[in-house]
C-alpha cells in the first residue's frame, strides 16, 4: 500500500512486516500435524550452539534414502492395487512389511508451489551419495527463481491461485 518511501510511515511499515510474519506462521502451521517434517530450524544444542536451516525437500528426501530404513513417521505408502490392499487388510492380524519408498529403482518427487535449481541439485546429489543407481524424476508446478518465491509467499493470495490467462 506504499508506492514510494516518501509516502512510507511507521504504521504502513509495521503492518507490511506483521502480514509478513502472519504468513510465515502460516506456513509453518501447515506442517504442525506432522511428527517427523515439522520444522526446518534445529535451534542447536548446549554442545552445537549454532541455529541451522535444514529444508524440508532435504529431510524427506534423506528419510527416503536412509539406508537403516526405519518405518517412515509422516511419509505414507498408499495401496494401488488388488495385491496391496490384500497385504495391507492382512497386516492387522500379522506382521507384513509396508513398502519403502526408497524400495523402488525410480523415485518420482512432484513439488506443489515451485521448486528451485538448487534443490532440484540438492535432490539429485542426496540420491545419488545416499542410493547409487536410483533414478530420479523432479516435478514442479513452476520453476521458481528468488524473486518469485518470494512473490508467492507475500505478494499474492495463495489460497486463491492466478486465473488471468
Amino acid at each position: 500500500g506504499c508506492d514510494s518511501s516518501l509516502n512510507l510511515t511507521t504504521q504502513k511499515a509495521t503492518d507490511a512486516v506483521d502480514d509478513i510474519f502472519r504468513s510465515l506462521r502460516d506456513i509453518a502451521r501447515a506442517r504442525m500435524h506432522m511428527k517427523q517434517f515439522n520444522s526446518i530450524h534445529n535451534p542447536g544444542s548446549n554442545t552445537h550452539q549454532a541455529a541451522s536451516y535444514k529444508p524440508l525437500l532435504k529431510q524427506v528426501v534423506e528419510e527416503i534414502c536412509n539406508p537403516d530404513r526405519p518405518d517412515p513417521v509422516d511419509i505414507e505408502h498408499m495401496s494401488s492395487g488388488l495385491t496391496d490392499l490384500l497385504k495391507t487388510g492382512f497386516s492387522m492380524f500379522m506382521k507384513v512389511n509396508r513398502p519403502h519408498p526408497g524400495d523402488h529403482p525410480l523415485l518420482i518427487i512432484f513439488m506443489v508451489g515451485g521448486v528451485t535449481v538448487s534443490e532440484v541439485k540438492m535432490v539429485k546429489d542426496l540420491v545419488a551419495t545416499r542410493k547409487p543407481g536410483t533414478q530420479v524424476i523432479v516435478l514442479s508446478s513452476a520453476l521458481l527463481t528468488p524473486r518469485s518465491a518470494i512473490e508467492l509467499l507475500f505478494a499474492t493470495d495463495r489460497l486463491q491461485p492466478d486465473t488471468d490467462i
